[in-house]
């Protein structure tokens, strides 16, 4: 699991490069890459705006009667009768699996000048190493199937995390890997008939249409000053999570009745254990 992510844009200079990007179309892109944003086959189908959201990375349960959506981990079963959202951690490893990522995959961890895995401190999660269009392959090899497997279990989206890993590489990764990568997920989520929603990551609004994203997942929008170049870039079709009540109240005096809102637990756990909170405007 994945929790809060510390980024630090300009709303300013967010909000205008989004007005750029809106009235360019998408933006200029290298060479090689795709010349058009992927197309989603019809039955992709993007979440409603401002629909009740319940975030339950820490663990599934019977989401409450007005929750039109959830996400889960991808290890868990979608809720029924809900829009179904499949976690991935697809730009960095799982705690618990960076030993074996090492036995079986040590080329696909990101290094540093002493050849030891560069790692994410706030959450102890080696980064995948997205530098090459081969290596980008390679990891297809594995985290292609994990989306296949949402879309086998009913899910109707998915949400990979940690795009904004880059920030995390000193400077071995760049914000043109971590979008290459994304059109990789999207274009195999579309093919597998899911939505495919970005994950934080401000400063990839403006190649939101060229990477192929279809709705939003941010974390402490109402904290960072971005919810408004979210919202503008994905039609209010963006769930969002805080984590401070201030942040949290603010947000719904600004947003409450155009945009999905959740208070929660930074670790948020389950409904019902102890320190669980979730709260809706």
């Amino acid at each position: 699991m994945h929790s809060p992510r510390f980024r630090a844009v300009g709303a300013l200079l967010l909000i205008a490069a989004l007005g750029t990007a809106c009235s360019a179309g998408p933006p200029p892109h290298s060479a090689g890459s795709a010349t058009s944003a992927p197309a989603a086959p019809t039955a992709v189908r993007p979440p409603d705006a401002n629909a009740a959201f319940d975030y339950q990375l820490g663990g599934a349960y019977p989401p409450p009667g007005e929750v039109r959506a959830v996400s889960r981990d991808r290890t868990a079963r979608p809720a029924p009768g809900r829009y179904n959202i499949c976690y991935v951690n697809a730009f960095q490893a799982q705690p618990d699996d960076a030993g074996s990522w090492e036995d079986d995959h040590p080329g696909l961890l990101l290094r540093d000048g002493h050849g030891d895995p560069v790692i994410d401190e706030d959450w102890n999660e080696p980064l995948f190493d997205i530098s090459t269009g081969a290596k980008r392959a390679a990891l297809m090899e594995i985290v292609g199937p994990w989306i296949d497997g949402c879309a086998k279990a009913g899910y109707d989206a998915v949400e990979p995390d940690n795009l904004d890993s880059y920030e995390r590489s000193d400077g071995r990764l760049t914000v043109r890997h971590a979008a290459a990568f994304a059109q990789l997920l999207a274009d195999r989520a579309h093919r597998r008939q899911l939505a495919i929603a970005q994950k934080n990551t401000a400063d990839l609004l403006p190649q939101r249409r060229r990477i192929g994203f279809d709705f939003a997942v941010v974390e402490e929008c109402a904290r960072y000053r971005e919810c408004t170049g979210f919202a503008m870039a994905y039609a209010h079709r963006i769930f969002v999570i805080e984590y401070a009540r201030r942040d949290f109240t603010a947000a719904c005096r600004a947003w409450g009745a155009k945009l999905s809102l959740t208070l929660s637990d930074r670790e948020v756990r389950p409904a019902g254990t102890k320190g669980a909170l979730r709260r809706r405007c």
